[in-house]
């Protein structure tokens, strides 16, 4: 297959959305002007939907596969079952074959959405590395110093604290980094909270296969709070969220990540960015009407045009003009009374009885218009009755 060796082009490709090339970017453009090169990017099926963050490394991977190189998506079917240590402050739960196969079940529909898999293969580590024996794990193992291992950030900082560094989480590096030996690769790319795994390939790849691989990582996207993203704090923007979903939780961004969003999330030229940003700190440019347009882009490119132009009328119908959604979804009881924590939970609009008495105090969640603030309340259940929690949930009993 012929590669694209544009200086310019390959140029973009190792400068957008990219943090650091290691060891050399000048020396992995040279590479990437002669040969095709074999690159992966892995991913723990450590949940079952995939969030915008992800989809700044997916599409880097299609970057290079557009370019004309081998470009492979890793599904972590072996590796997460150690569980990935990185940014934990404890250990992550064990997970079982049954959610690895449930989590990865709608994957490759939701990667598709950024992925040409005419151009990108999908491989599951599990292939080699559940089949790898005493013998040979004492071998990969003998190739990095334990020393290492132990020295890394978020376990000394575990170790001060007095809390416990288990055993299978030192031997993450080594199986992720084997990836990279078993695929024979010269690059591999990921977030930049997955330097160290990746550099433990390098060092893999040089010992066992004696060469070089690349290591290339891109920016860490935070959540619609402004902290880090993650499955587990409520702050993601999911591939798979609905229109009206996605455009108002893009709207409900701190104004100081409109500009990173365009960035790591968009294809608007850098040079258009730069000129919103300027625009925006003269006053010419009011943050909300630049969230609008940003909003807009993500729907249209998850979505459709005709979904971003439906979601963005919702949003002023709901939002602006403080009037219901035009369409609610709806759900039928049997009950005729529920206490108002029951009833949440029932409709979906909490995970649990907990959850929904922490909204209720907060003056989150609404009867008919109406802010509930009495987590005891008995609530009539009657045909119209609408329900709603926070700005964006609303339930409408059928």
């Amino acid at each position: 297959m012929k590669i694209n060796t544009d200086p310019r082009r390959i140029g973009e490709v190792l400068s957008r959305n990219v943090e650091e090339v290691l060891p050399d970017k000048n020396q992995l453009k040279r590479l990437m002007q002669k040969k095709r090169v074999r690159l992966y990017l892995g991913i723990d099926p450590t949940g079952s939907r995939l969030h915008l963050g992800h989809t700044i490394t997916l599409r880097k991977l299609q970057e290079f596969a557009d370019l004309g190189h081998e470009a492979i998506l890793v599904i972590g079917t072996g590796t997460v079952l150690a569980g990935d240590p990185s940014l934990r402050v404890e250990a992550r739960p064990r997970i079982s074959q049954a959610e690895i196969d449930k989590n990865i079940e709608t994957w490759k529909s939701q990667a598709g959405k950024i992925l040409d898999f005419s151009k990108v293969k999908i491989r599951y580590n599990g292939e080699w590395l559940l089949k790898l024996g005493l013998k040979e794990i004492i071998n990969i193992a003998s190739n990095i110093s334990a020393v290492k291992l132990f020295q890394r950030e978020m376990f000394q900082r575990r170790v001060k604290k007095g809390d416990t560094v288990w055993a299978h989480e030192t031997l993450y590096p080594l199986l992720q980094g084997y990836d990279s030996v078993a695929l024979d690769t010269d690059l591999e790319i990921g977030g930049a909270d997955q330097v160290f795994n990746m550099l433990i390939g390098r060092e893999l790849q040089k010992k066992m296969r004696g060469r070089e691989k690349f290591v290339l990582t891109c920016p860490m996207l935070l959540g619609i709070d402004g902290k880090q993203m993650s499955k587990s704090s409520g702050n993601c923007v999911w591939i798979e969220d609905n229109p009206d979903q996605m455009f108002g939780k893009i709207m409900s961004i701190p104004d100081d990540l409109i500009v990173p969003y365009f960035k790591f999330l968009t294809a608007f030229p850098s040079g258009e960015i730069q000129e919103r940003k300027k625009k925006v700190g003269k006053g010419e440019i009011n943050p909300k009407d630049l969230k609008k347009e940003l909003a807009f882009e993500i729907v249209r490119m998850y979505h459709s045009l005709r979904e971003a132009e439906r979601a963005q009328e919702e949003f002023s119908r709901v939002f602006k003009e403080k009037k219901l959604p035009a369409k609610i979804p709806e759900v039928s009881l049997k009950e005729k009374n529920l206490n108002i924590l029951d009833l949440l939970v029932k409709i979906k609009l909490a995970s649990s009885k907990s959850e929904a008495k922490r909204l209720i105090l907060q003056g989150g969640v609404k009867i008919n218009e109406k802010i509930e603030g009495d987590w005891r309340k008995v609530v009539v259940i009657k045909k119209g009755l609408i329900v709603q929690v926070g700005k964006r949930k609303f339930v409408r009993i059928a």
